[in-house]
């Protein structure tokens, strides 16, 4: 091996160059750390080669009379500067990433540039032996051209520094530029990749990104806002539309207590009002989910308080029509009734009100009545680990008691109201028999049970403990 270094030293330097390009491909990623360990002693071992054989590159190469060999010894003192400006820029990059992570990689791409730069001009200055004057005159003749010709790229990167530096924005933020709204995936020299909800790839050039209104969504973290509007008629009382409103937004566990939700009035006219609903929820994936339940709960609370949601075309209601005859039509169990049968149904209803804080139906007790959800918020609570938590909350047309009717049973929840509502209640000796009869209402209430007590099951089990691994190198860890 010294005696092949000592005759072809030559040789063994290109090798080594072929063999740092290959195994910088071959090692992968994560063991960034050997890749850096390995091109540096590779390095190394290419400096010693160069100098031990007279190659400075800081001389022109010699052996003039021997041109191959000059040829040969000139590209390799070139390679060397090269070489060397990747070698620092590698270096370099990766102290900025454990300093300032990701977002440091337009600032270590300019550096690397720069670095490369500076190498260029070395080798035509000493290898080459330029006049570094008339070189830098023409690249700087040549960089007014390219400059001109690249405005609006050189733009992109120097809006790119700016936005690095202010970072307005992170990888992974929820954001909006000049109307456009996604996910930050990625932040480079020219544009900023955006996520969009509907999963296409947006890109905005930093320039445009610079100069536009940018709205972060995630900052403060773990606070999104989200809010629903409605319009109902102007004949109808604002007090009584706010109030079931609230109901609404009562009836939404996902909303955060701090900041607290409101509702407002936005806007009143002879074509009809607008009410907001506005609150905060912790994460960006839950908006949706969140904004659709909170319309749901609106229009229902809404129809509860006698307000429909304003249309080309104002429903008519029998004025015979009682309250416990249209609570039957807006239940999903109960509207597949006949008409007959919903106003038998609708006289053997009792109105129960029950205050906020009051308990309908404790965890365990077999009901003899069914509830049927007039107005108001129910809230659904569960025991784990002794404890009793929130698992869900309720609103009108829903259905409280249903496993003692079907089974004489219970279900391991607790029922209470968290404010003011209205039940209408149907007893068992009279529900029991119309269910005999009816097995389309029968199985549906059966599929709603089942639901709920798989998913009070779902929600009560242990979670499974994960045990931490143990090893050498965690000993080490712990040790250190």
């Amino acid at each position: 091996m010294l005696s092949l270094l000592s005759e072809h030293p030559l040789f063994c330097a290109l090798i080594l160059i072929l063999l740092d390009l290959g195994l910088w491909r071959l090692i992968s990623s994560h063991g960034s750390e050997w890749k850096l360990l390995v091109r540096v002693l590779i390095f190394t071992l290419f400096s010693v080669l160069l100098f031990n054989e007279g190659l400075n590159p800081m001389e022109p190469a010699p052996w003039v009379d021997n041109v191959p060999l000059h040829l040969a010894a000139t590209g390799l003192q070139i390679g060397w500067w090269l070489f060397g400006a990747r070698t620092l820029t590698v270096l370099i990059g990766a102290v900025m990433m454990q300093r300032v992570g990701h977002t440091g990689r337009l600032l270590q791409d300019l550096l690397g540039a720069v670095i490369f730069l500076i190498a260029i001009i070395a080798a035509l200055a000493y290898v080459l032996d330029l006049p570094v004057k008339g070189v830098l005159a023409t690249s700087g003749a040549l960089a007014i051209i390219v400059g001109l010709a690249l405005q609006s790229t050189l733009s992109d990167v120097f809006s790119g520094i700016v936005l690095n530096t202010t970072k307005p924005y992170q990888l992974d933020d929820w954001i909006s530029i000049d109307g456009t709204e996604g996910r930050v995936t990625d932040i480079d020299w020219r544009a900023t990749r955006l996520q969009t909800s509907q999963g296409s790839m947006a890109v905005i050039p930093n320039s445009l990104a610079a100069k536009a209104k940018i709205i972060n969504f995630s900052r403060p973290s773990n606070m999104f806002g989200v809010s629903v509007s409605v319009q109902v008629s102007p004949h109808a009382r604002p007090s009584s539309v706010i109030d079931a409103l609230e109901r609404a937004m009562q009836g939404c566990r996902q909303l955060l207590e701090t900041p607290a939700p409101s509702v407002a009035l936005k806007s009143s006219g002879s074509s009809g009002s607008e009410y907001e609903i506005s609150g905060f929820v912790a994460s960006m994936g839950e908006k949706r989910v969140v904004r659709n339940q909170l319309f749901d709960l609106a229009y229902r609370h809404l129809q509860a308080s006698g307000v429909n949601l304003l249309s080309s075309v104002e429903p008519v209601v029998a004025g015979n029509l009682s309250r416990p005859r249209a609570l039957l039509d807006s239940s999903p169990i109960f509207s597949t009734l006949r008409q007959e049968e919903k106003d038998t149904f609708s006289q053997n209803m009792t109105l129960q009100t029950f205050r906020a804080g009051e308990q309908i139906l404790g965890a365990g007790e077999v009901s003899d009545h069914l509830f049927i959800i007039e107005s108001g918020v129910v809230t659904v609570a569960l025991m784990r680990h002794g404890a009793p938590f929130e698992s869900g909350r309720m609103g009108p047309g829903e259905v409280i008691g249903e496993a003692g009717i079907l089974s004489d049973s219970s279900v391991p929840a607790t029922f209470t109201a968290k404010t003011f509502c209205a039940l209408y209640r149907i007893e068992k000796t009279y529900l029991k028999p119309c269910l005999d009869a009816r097995h389309d209402i029968s199985d549906a209430m059966k599929t709603l049970l089942d639901y709920r007590l798989h998913k009070a099951q779902a929600l009560t089990q242990d979670e499974p403990v994960v045990v931490p691994k143990k090893g050498f190198l965690q000993w080490l860890r712990n040790r250190a």
